[in-house]
Formats: C-alpha cells, structure tokens, sequence
C-alpha cells in the first residue's frame, strides 16, 4: 500500500484501501494461475517491520507491504487469461438503474462458492437482501442516513478532490471520477450547476438547507427498486490486517463472477464509512462481525463509463 496515495478523513478508509489491495491481489494471482504459475504459500506481515524484513533495502519507503506470495510454475496455464482479463476490464461500478427481473438462488449461490487464490477460506460472510421488506428497510436507512458524507467536512473535501471536470482530465491524471459516473450523462449547464452545488464551500451552506438529505432520499430511491443487495461482512469485530486483504479478494472474485453473469453492482460506501451507521446498520439487519462492503446487485439497464486507473505500472515493478 503506498502511503503517498492514501486518504484518512475517515479511519474506514484504512479498512477500504486494505480491502482495494486485496482486490488486485486476487486479479494478479488469477492472471498468474492462468499463466501456470501457482501460489506455494501466501504471507500477510502483521506490522510494518516484518513487512520491511521480508522486502528488503530495495522496496521504497513509502510503501507498506501487505501480502508476499511464493508461486512456481507448473504448465502452460489453463487458457483463461484471456476471459480474465474481458471480464475485468469489464467490471465497474453502475450507478444506474437496474431491471426488476429478481436475481434466482442458483445465481446467487454461484455467487457465493468457493474460491480460490488469495480468497480461499477468507474469514467472510456475504449476506443477501432480497425480500421486499429487507430491500424497502434498507432503503429508508439510506433515506436516513446517506447524507453523512456530504454533511462531514473533512470526508467530503477528500471526495471532491477526486472529482475531476471532464473524462480528459480523468484519464490524464490516472485516478478520480466525473459527475457523469456518479449521476450519468447530463448537460453542460446541469454538470456546471451540480458542480457548482456539490462544492464543500456551497455544501457548508447547503447543508443547512438540508441538501444532503436530498441526496440521500434520491440514493433511497433508486436503491428500493434494486432487486437485491449484497452485504459482505468479516466474521470478527476487529479484522486484522491479513483478514481485510483476504475479504478483499473474496470481494473481487465475487464481482468478477457478479459481471461474467451479467449483473452490476454499485456500492452504498456511506452505510459502512461511519462507524455509529455501520452499527446502527448490523443490528437493524441481524448481521454478525463488521460489515465492510454494501452494494446494490442488478441486470443493468445502461453502461456506464470506466474509472480511470494509473497505466505507469512498470514504474512500480522491481525484480
């Protein structure tokens, strides 16, 4: 994990960029597999000094290391690269509407198998809701509380930071999102406006104007007609480091099989950022451990556009 990119306004960010690493952990050692090269054994460093003492003078010293795998190769691989790499390039995040059409238990079961890799045997549970009496209650705790971001200063500044104004500007710099992912295509005079509105200096004014319930009750909305939502949750209260790269794999296998079936997700990042609503959240729902990871699970009716992501990869490779 490097230390020069990471966020803290909130302490559930270390938690989510944990987890985020362990995603592409999962995806390196997959593509590896594919390959014929197949993990000997995994290490997860429980401080930053064993961490140091197995990468050696040569890693840089801005960078925390997590996991260390062992691979050897065994074959010519099983020739699923290439699906691998069509199915996550595939994958993104979809906020928009989704098809009523349920999603049947054989799918989700799928869903829910075992996996392999970094993801095998992690210490999570995943949880769905799909009746129409646990997708309308968790709509109206949106409704209740998915304007804590916008209405917690230090949390909003470091999101807006990473909204950038055009899909240019987006991929130039590597990182970040433009209203159009967050709310879709739009005009010019209305992405200037909501431009404008989600500002954290307008925000400090609109808040009390109650604004960001607004935006809470429009997320309520569109998560009630969402024909299922996944809840993915460590079995322990107090995960280790090791545990939330692990869920992290999990979660990225998870989605990797989400997308191959033809189905989105869009996660509901504000019910598991706050620890009193990610509490108030487990009790309400009967959900056991903490709770790390809350999406929306759907037949998409629109595509959305990618995230930009860094393609300096070479940079950070040492042998």
């Amino acid at each position: 994990m490097d230390r020069t990119r990471t966020i803290g306004a909130l302490a559930a960010h270390d938690v989510e960029m944990r987890v985020s690493c362990g995603a592409y952990w999962q995806l390196l050692l997959s593509a590896l597999a594919a390959q014929g090269w197949h993990p000997e054994g995994i290490e997860y460093p429980a401080t930053d000094g064993e961490g140091r003492r197995l990468a050696g003078d040569r890693w840089p010293k801005s960078w925390s290391l997590l996991g260390v795998a062992r691979v050897r190769r065994t074959g010519d691989g099983d020739g699923s690269l290439r699906r691998l790499r069509e199915t996550a390039a595939a994958r993104r995040t979809n906020r928009g509407p989704y098809g009523a059409s349920g999603i049947g238990t054989d799918v989700l079961a799928e869903l829910t198998g075992p996996s392999a890799g970094a993801a095998a045997g992690a210490p999570v549970a995943v949880t769905h809701l799909r009746g129409e009496t646990e997708r309308r209650a968790f709509g109206n705790f949106v409704a209740r509380h998915g304007g804590r971001d916008f209405s917690h200063d230090a949390a909003w500044r470091e999101t807006f930071a990473y909204l950038r104004p055009n899909a240019s500007a987006a991929a130039l710099r590597g990182d970040g999102f433009t209203l159009e992912q967050l709310f879709g295509p739009m005009s010019a005079a209305r992405h200037h406006l909501l431009r404008t509105a989600l500002a954290p200096r307008t925000m400090r004014v609109l808040r009390f104007a109650g604004y960001p319930g607004l935006l809470a009750s429009q997320l309520a909305a569109i998560v009630r007609r969402t024909p299922a939502v996944t809840v993915m949750h460590f079995l322990a209260d107090e995960p280790s480091g090791a545990d939330m790269v692990r869920a992290g794999a999990r979660l990225a296998d998870y989605w990797l099989r989400a997308t191959h079936a033809g189905l989105a997700l869009h996660p509901v990042s504000v019910v598991v950022q706050h620890d009193d609503v990610r509490a108030a959240l487990a009790e309400r729902f009967g959900l056991r451990g903490r709770v790390f990871f809350v999406a929306r699970l759907g037949h998409p009716t629109a595509q959305f556009p990618a995230t930009p992501r860094h393609r300096e990869a070479a940079a950070h490779l040492r042998l």
